[in-house]
């Protein structure tokens, strides 16, 4: 994909949104309770967990029912305590110590809407809590160790897919971040390095550790790129040189997600144009975005912009319906068009029916999909059609009657260039959508 002339992305200003996004949730977390007949909720940050059989700890993510209300990092064995008709608690643990840094002091506009005690141990936050519940009978806990509270969660789970403004524009920011890293990486690919050294090129220009990435990125060179979550990063270049390359990697702004992907050729070919086609492919579904579109709908549209990729490429022989019948084009797509996004990668309720916890499970013929909902306006969603050579399918497909529409030596070509996928993030507006990652990566002269 050729460079284009850099734009400038608008700086998204989530704290002039913080307001309004707390009175939503707090809204939303106090219809719940009261559905559910509690009339409070105790939600912990969570704990570090220890490597096993080990003294050191993992690294840390907050418990997403936190993190959507509280913006900040360093909040292990923090509580926040919602009680309808109340101002929200933030028990946060700054526990003194000389061994580590405590946390800073919890601070920012985000603040005013919020009862803030500091407290220096676990055992005066246990205290702190036991005050803040007084009175209150019937209190729910989303926290390590206490049972869960099944009925409030599907309820929660479900109005999650609907985001805040502020909750967009920290995705929006999260992408412009994300996009910087996906330009170095780029240049780092046709520069001849790494995996490794793309890998460390995009933390270096996103400004990011690993332990702070949304999900590990996913960095391939040539065929492994047919390997979907390709977790390890090969210190040294391919032997045999750069073909291809496969970057699925993002960003968070103040916990919420970008998940990007993009796919290279090192030179002009079948492969090259194959990821022109899927780009193009991948453009035309995002058009398609709209409330009232059946997700599932908009994934079977997928497979059949994919068999009509294989049909014209002459990687199989056919027309696009009668690929599409035959079910070949799960081979060379396994995996789900997308997933709703936010305060975590894979955001959840992605397969709710309704707010009661009842599910649409995905169809026979897509165990993958992880969203089976119709879309609805502020659903933040990704759509990431691929196009992958991953030797198990193929040996598999080459040993049904359906293979022999398959033209092998072509496929046998391009096994060696792994696959392609294409992922933006998108928002679905009010009578269409507004995707968050194509500005952010043209702001990079990228695409």
């Amino acid at each position: 994909m050729e460079n284009q002339a850099p734009v400038t992305v608008p700086a998204p200003d989530p704290d002039a949104l913080y307001a309004e996004h707390l009175e939503s949730q707090l809204a939303r977390y106090s219809e719940a309770l009261e559905a559910c007949d509690h009339d409070a909720l105790v939600i912990a940050a969570g704990e570090p967990a220890h490597h096993f059989l080990d003294d050191i700890e993992a690294s840390f993510k907050a418990n997403p029912h936190f993190r959507l209300f509280v913006p900040l990092d360093a909040t292990a064995g923090s509580q926040l305590v919602l009680r309808p008709g109340h101002k929200p608690v933030l028990l946060h643990l700054r526990p003194k110590d000389f061994w580590h840094l405590p946390p800073a002091p919890a601070a920012g506009v985000w603040t005013d809407g919020f009862d803030v005690r500091e407290v220096e141990s676990p055992e005066a936050l246990a205290r702190a809590l036991s005050d803040v519940l007084a009175g209150a009978n019937h209190a729910a806990h989303i926290a390590p160790d206490e049972p869960f509270p099944t009925e409030l969660l599907a309820r929660l789970d479900f109005g999650r897919g609907r985001k805040t403004a502020y909750e967009i524009a920290c995705m929006r920011g999260a992408n412009v971040r994300a996009a910087k890293g996906h330009k170095a990486a780029r240049d780092a690919f046709l520069a001849g390095e790494s995996e490794y050294g793309i890998h460390m090129a995009y933390l270096l220009a996103s400004s990011q550790e690993d332990a702070g990435l949304p999900y590990g990125n996913i960095v391939a060179l040539n065929t492994h790129a047919a390997v979907l979550h390709y977790q390890h990063r090969e210190r040294r270049p391919p032997a045999d040189g750069h073909r291809s390359f496969l970057i699925d990697a993002g960003a968070c702004e103040r916990g919420y997600a970008a998940d990007i992907t993009r796919t290279y050729a090192t030179a002009p070919g079948p492969f090259a144009d194959l990821i022109e086609a899927m780009d193009q492919a991948q453009q035309e579904l995002v058009a398609e975005v709209r409330p009232g579109l059946d997700f599932v709908d908009l994934h079977r549209d997928a497979h059949a912009a994919v068999a009509r990729i294989l049909a014209g490429s002459g990687l199989a022989e056919g027309t696009a319906d009668a690929l599409l019948e035959s079910g070949i084009t799960s081979t060379f797509l396994p995996h789900g068009l997308g997933h709703l996004i936010g305060v975590q990668t894979h955001d959840v309720g992605g397969r709710l029916a309704g707010p009661d916890g009842s599910l649409r499970p995905p169809p026979e013929d897509f165990p993958a999909l992880r969203l089976t909902r119709t879309l609805e306006a502020d659903f933040v969603v990704t759509i990431e059609p691929g196009l992958y050579f991953i030797p198990m399918l193929l040996d598999e497909l080459r040993s049904r009657p359906e293979g022999r529409q398959v033209n092998w030596q072509a496929v046998e070509a391009l096994m060696p260039f792994g696959g392609i996928r294409i992922e933006d993030d998108v928002r679905v507006t009010a009578s269409g959508c507004d995707n968050l990652t194509r500005p952010a990566l043209a702001a990079e002269g990228l695409r």
